[in-house]
């Protein structure tokens, strides 16, 4: 499938169940830890007026699942040196030969989003360090490393950010 293909709709709670079906799937916790931790954090964006929750639509077929959520909600869960107003973006896509491209162009039009219908001035992403593969479609994406965080939960991650352009 292009990946002109790959569009956004907003997310609501009757999407649960898919949600739920890709973060079952065996690579889900490269994007997002564990699911219960994906299921609190969901939870937690879908009942927030100011995250952008987005189900991914390769051609009219759901994908995947997309959220940027204002990062102050997570309090001091994240690394203090953030810049104000970043949103944290998280995703999960099925698996699929074109999953990484499904990744990447979803990213990029999520980024988009967030940086035109609010004031957010970068937006972040925590791969773990040894994850390459997500760290690289991170990259093609937009998002530049910053630093290594000593993730609480995960242990370490790298800090990325794309800016506001």
């Amino acid at each position: 499938m292009s990946v002109d293909a790959i569009t956004l709709r907003p997310a609501h709670q009757g999407d649960r169940f898919l949600i739920r079906r890709w973060l079952a799937e065996p690579g889900a916790t490269r994007w997002w830890g564990t699911a219960a931790r994906a299921e609190a954090e969901i939870t937690l964006a879908l009942a927030s007026p100011s995250a952008l929750c987005r189900i991914v639509l390769a051609g009219a077929a759901p994908a995947g699942y997309v959220q940027a959520v204002d990062a102050t909600l997570w309090g001091s869960g994240l690394p203090p040196d953030l810049p104000p107003g970043t949103y944290d973006v998280d995703l999960v896509v099925a698996a699929a030969p074109t999953a990484a491209d499904m990744a990447r162009t979803a990213l990029r039009l999520l980024a988009d989003e967030v940086f035109t219908t609010t004031f957010a001035a970068a937006c972040a992403v925590f791969p773990p360090v040894a994850d390459e593969a997500a760290t690289r479609i991170f990259e093609k994406a937009g998002f530049r490393w910053q630093r290594v965080w000593a993730d609480p939960v995960d242990g370490p991650a790298w800090l990325m950010l794309k800016r506001r352009p």
